[in-house]
Formats: structure tokens, C-alpha cells, sequence
């Protein structure tokens, strides 16, 4: 959701290399940084820039602070600023160098860390941190981040943050042994650090080991009670936890906002916290406290943009559309460009739907799938809206689209989309037949749809789907080019439907009337193509006891009648 640091802990980003004179001064700021009260450490920061205004570290970690929070544009002044007080201050430009990264300027960012390099000396720190600014979302880049960490002038036995930032390198580059390693190898010239227990927790997390995970990040809570990150790391253990086993969700949704709130209890209750507790709130889906906590927040900060993202989408999920199009909104056209995400542009889309604006929210839906490959799920949530609106080609497309681009697609993605392609060109065949339209229907588009009934048939030949031969049937007959001397493109098609609904019987309506319309087609069949007149009226018997409505029957019956009464 935001330019934030892939760490799995912010202890590794607040150890402080303290000279002896404000040596008590920065450990209590690395203990509220490293705690995640991070306004507390911003007061502390600011104060120590202008008590020891020449010492440019205090620059630095207030900077850092900045991007923790996401506020780049006021880190990007206070390292600027640091580099004034000592223009060989290697953290600093580390700091612009982290600037560049979020920017997307990588010339910006080499140039600023080969001069963080070039002023480093024998300090580890500048390349420790060059290799956090690496794994900075939203392009993380793991192994640029280990190959930095090589260069550090020390070997870092002697150094925890050394471990820490490899174990991370390695832990976003999913290599879990690596990163235990590391860590381990923190661990043990720090074992009281509740930090590296964290950092631990979260790589089981990763691996989907949950009781893992739980059981070293109670470790960290039963060392430290009051140490907050623990708490939330928690909380979005129990969230993924919930998303990756339907059994638990509710529970573990539940206890993970619990986990939350005594997280928040624990830092210094920012707004920035509480942003980061609205983005727990949409990963898990409650709606109803997200709007809670955005209101409370525009209570006390108007001005703050995101805030409005929030109320978008709560507004979306709790059925108030307007309002949610207010909200959002303003969001898009007041935010920074580089501040909207790929998820605003699906939820504005969404909005705009449901308050009739239907091209321009499909274009941004669109755009937000185009903008990130993860949300395949996008085009298959439009091919529904299009359906629905009896948009049927389009329909077909944005469901072909979602089979591209998904993972696993299932089989009623391939029968949605051959649905729609059939509807499409059926729709096109009738107004051309009727002379509502000039065009003449698309014949690929019954291709496509035959190609998608096709591949679902292939892979149900154990457990044949009656539906799919229902719609191969009335495809195939639109196949047909001159009605008047069918070839009888359908007749294997019904067969098979018949055969699969008379194995296993019901009475519901629907399929009494497609019963009905597969037996008049086979009447038909007979009568005019095998010239089999009592296959014919058997088929047509068949089709009014199942559906005395059924017009080709009655049709039938009453030109029977009709001859015989002048014989």
C-alpha cells in the first residue's frame, strides 16, 4: 500500500552509532524508534538538531524516521540539511539516495550512494542502510541489497545490525535458511533482543508457519511485555493466518485486531499508527471499523489525503456509493501522482459503476489490473459487471483476459467466458436476422465460445457438466447457414444433454424448459432431416410433458391435428 521498507524489523533501522557525548541522548531515541513511537522520536530528533545542530547522524536518523512514516518529502529537506552541517555525512546521502529509490530515479540513487561510499570510511552503517533502501517497496531488490551489504567495510562478527539487514535480504528474497542464519547469528551476540524474535516470527509467517511464527513472537512478548512491534507482528501473523485457512478466519481476524489495539496501546497512538491500522482493517476486511477509524482520523487531520482513500473505501464496501465517490475523489485529484496506488484506481472504478458511470469505472478498473499483475481477479470482477449489463462481448473479453493473467484459473472461468461469448454473438445474429443491425454477427466470437465449452467438456470428461452440452448444442445450430436445410450441427450436443439429465432427474423449471427445447429439436430433426416421423412425434411428446408451453410442440401437434381433420 505505500513506499514503505520491506524489514521485518525496524530495530535493525534505529540501532544508533552514538558518539560518547550524546550517547544517553540517542539510546533513548533508538529505544522509542526501535518501540515504533516514532513521534516521540521525532520530538526527541528535532531537539537534538537543534541542541547539537552539528552532528549530522541526528539529521539522518530524523530523516529515517520521515520514510518509516512515509513522508518523504520532509525526509528528503532534513538530509539535505544534514549534508549542509557535514557535506561528507555518508547516512545522509544514503538518505537522498533512498529518495532517488522512491522516486523511481536511479541515477539519483547511484549518485547519492557512491558518494555515501566514498565517505564512509570503516563505518558498516552506510552500506547496512544502502541495503534497507534496496528493499524498499514497491520494487524490492534483494540481491542488490545483499551485494551492498559485502562491501561494508567490516566483516560485522561483532555487529547485530550486520546479521539483521542480511537475514532481511535474504528473508525478501524468500530465502528462508539464509535469513534464519542470519538471524540466529544476531541472535547470539544479542540474545535479548526481542527485535531479532520478531524478525524470526515473521520469516515463519512468511513460510505459512503459523504456530511458528505465534510461538517465537510470544518469546519476544514474554521478554518484553510492553515491546509493541511484537503485538503487531501478531496481528498480521493472525491476518494471513485467516487468509490462508477459511477455518480459522474468524477467530484469528478477531484476535488480530485485538493484537492490534494493544499495539497501538503501546506506541504513541500517531495518526501515521493509526493509518497502519487501517491498512490491517482493509486486509481483513472490516469495512465497518475502517470507517470508524477514518472518521476519527479526519476528527483531528483534515489535511491529511489519505484519510480519504480510507473513507473511499469503506464508503464503497458499506454500500454508500456517493458519499465513497466524494471521498475517493478528492483523494485522486488532490493527492500527488506517485501517491496513488494501483487499488484506487480499482476502487474509484467501482465507485463510478455503481453510481452510473459505467465506461469511465471499467477504464479504471482496467487500468488498476494493468498496473498490477496480482489483481488478475480485476478483469474477472468486470466480466461479471458486463455480463450483467448485457455487455456480453465485452463480458467475454474481460473474462478471457482474467484466464491469461490468473494463476489457477477454474473451469466455470472458461464457461463464464464462453457464456458471454455466446450471448454476444447471439445477440448479433438475431439483430442482423430481424434487421435491427446491418453488421452481420462475428463468427469468431462463436469460435471463442465453442474453444471455452470445448476445454471445460475435456476436462469433465469423469463428471460430464449437462450445462456445457446445453450451450454446445445452441451454438452448433447457430452454426448452421441456411435454416431451411440444417446439417444438424446440434443433434450429438442435445443427445448428450438428454442423457446426462435423464440419468440423474430434476423438476426445477429451468430444466424442464431446456428438457423441452432439446427434445423439440430432435423432433424437428426427425421430421424434416431423417424423415422419421415417429421419432419425430416422440421427441415432440416428450417435449410437452416436460414443457406444455413449448412452441415447436404445439406447433407440431396442431398441424397433425389439422391433416388429419380433412382426411
Amino acid at each position: 500500500m505505500k513506499n514503505k521498507l520491506i524489514t521485518t524489523t525496524l530495530a535493525a533501522s534505529a540501532i544508533l552509532a552514538a558518539t560518547s557525548g550524546s550517547a544517553q541522548k540517542l539510546s533513548d531515541v533508538q529505544k522509542a524508534i526501535d518501540a515504533e513511537q516514532y513521534q516521540k522520536a521525532k520530538v526527541w530528533l528535532k531537539t537534538l538538531t537543534t541542541t547539537e545542530a552539528s552532528k549530522d547522524e541526528n539529521y539522518f536518523y530524523l530523516g529515517w524516521v520521515y520514510l518509516l512514516q512515509d513522508y518523504p518529502d520532509s525526509a528528503k529537506t532534513v538530509f539535505t540539511k544534514g549534508i549542509a552541517v557535514n557535506p561528507k555525512s555518508s547516512l545522509n546521502y544514503v538518505g537522498l539516495g533512498a529518495i532517488g529509490k522512491l522516486d523511481n530515479n536511479a541515477s539519483a540513487l547511484m549518485q547519492n550512494f557512491d558518494q555515501a561510499a566514498e565517505f564512509a570510511g570503516k563505518s558498516d552503517l552506510p552500506y547496512i542502510y544502502m541495503s534497507k533502501v534496496y528493499l524498499m517497496k514497491p520494487d524490492p531488490k534483494a540481491d542488490l541489497a545483499i551485494a551492498t551489504l559485502e562491501k561494508a567495510a567490516k566483516a560485522g562478527a561483532k555487529d547485530p545490525q550486520y546479521f539483521i539487514a542480511l537475514g532481511d535480504a535474504y528473508h525478501a528474497k524468500l530465502d528462508n535458511s539464509k535469513a534464519y542464519a542470519n538471524y540466529a547469528n544476531a541472535q547470539t551476540i544479542d540474545p535479548k533482543s526481542p527485535a531479532i524474535e520478531v524478525a524470526i516470527g515473521a520469516l515463519w509467517k512468511q513460510a505459512n508457519n503459523f504456530d511458528g511464527a505465534e510461538d517465537e513472537l510470544k518469546k519476544a512478548t514474554a521478554a518484553d511485555p510492553n515491546y509493541g512491534p511484537a503485538y503487531r507482528e501478531l496481528a498480521e501473523t493472525d491476518l494471513r493466518w485467516a487468509q490462508t485457512d477459511p477455518k480459522m478466519a474468524s477467530v484469528k481476524v478477531k484476535e488480530g485486531a485485538e493484537y492490534y489495539k494493544k499495539y497501538l496501546d503501546l506506541t504513541d497512538r500517531s495518526p501515521e499508527s493509526e493509518m497502519r491500522y487501517a491498512d490491517f482493517l482493509i486486509e481483513a476486511g472490516d469495512y465497518k471499523t475502517l470507517e470508524q477509524v477514518a472518521n476519527q482520523l479526519a476528527k483531528s487531520d483534515k489535511t491529511n489525503l489519505r484519510i480519504y482513500r480510507y473513507l473511499g473505501y469503506a464508503a464503497y464496501e458499506n454500500n454508500n456509493y456517493p458519499a465513497g465517490l466524494e471521498a475517493l475523489g478528492k483523494f485522486m485529484k488532490e493527492a500527488a501522482p506517485k501517491r496513488i496506488i494501483p487499488r484506487d484506481y480499482l476502487y474509484l472504478g467501482r465507485l463510478q459503476v455503481k453510481t452510473g458511470q459505467d465506461s469511465l469505472g471499467i477504464t479504471n478498473m482496467l487500468k488498476a489490473a494493468e498496473l498490477d499483475t496480482t489483481m488478475a481477479d480485476v478483469y474477472a470482477e468486470i466480466g461479471g459487471m458486463l455480463y450483467t449489463k448485457q455487455k456480453y462481448t465485452a463480458a467475454g473479453d474481460a473474462y478471457e483476459k482474467y484466464i491469461a493473467h490468473a494463476k489457477h484459473p477454474k473451469l466455470n472461468d472458461y464457461f463464464r467466458a464462453g457464456m458471454s461469448y455466446y450471448y454476444g454473438y447471439s445477440d448479433q445474429y438475431f439483430n442482423f436476422l430481424n434487421k435491427k443491425s446491418t453488421v452481420a454477427a462475428d463468427t469468431a466470437l462463436l469460435a471463442k465460445a465453442d474453444s471455452a465449452f470445448s476445454y471445460v467438456q475435456q476436462k469433465t470428461t469423469s463428471r460430464p457438466v449437462a450445462d456445457v452440452f446445453l450451450y454446445r448444442a445452441r451454438l452448433n445450430d447457430l452454426k448452421e447457414t441456411d435454416r431451411k436445410n440444417i446439417k444438424g450441427y446440434a443433434k450429438p450436443y442435445y443427445e448428450e444433454y438428454l442423457q446426462l439429465k435423464e440419468a440423474a432427474p430434476s423438476d426445477d423449471e429451468r430444466t424442464k424448459k431446456n428438457l423441452a427445447e432439446a427434445h423439440a429439436y430432435l423432433g424437428s430433426y426427425y421430421q424434416y432431416i431423417a424423415k422419421d416421423d415417429a421419432k419425430a412425434e416422440d421427441n415432440y411428446q416428450k417435449a410437452l410433458a416436460t414443457a406444455p408451453d413449448n412452441r415447436q410442440a404445439k406447433a407440431y401437434f396442431a398441424d397433425k391435428t389439422a391433416k388429419e381433420s380433412k382426411k
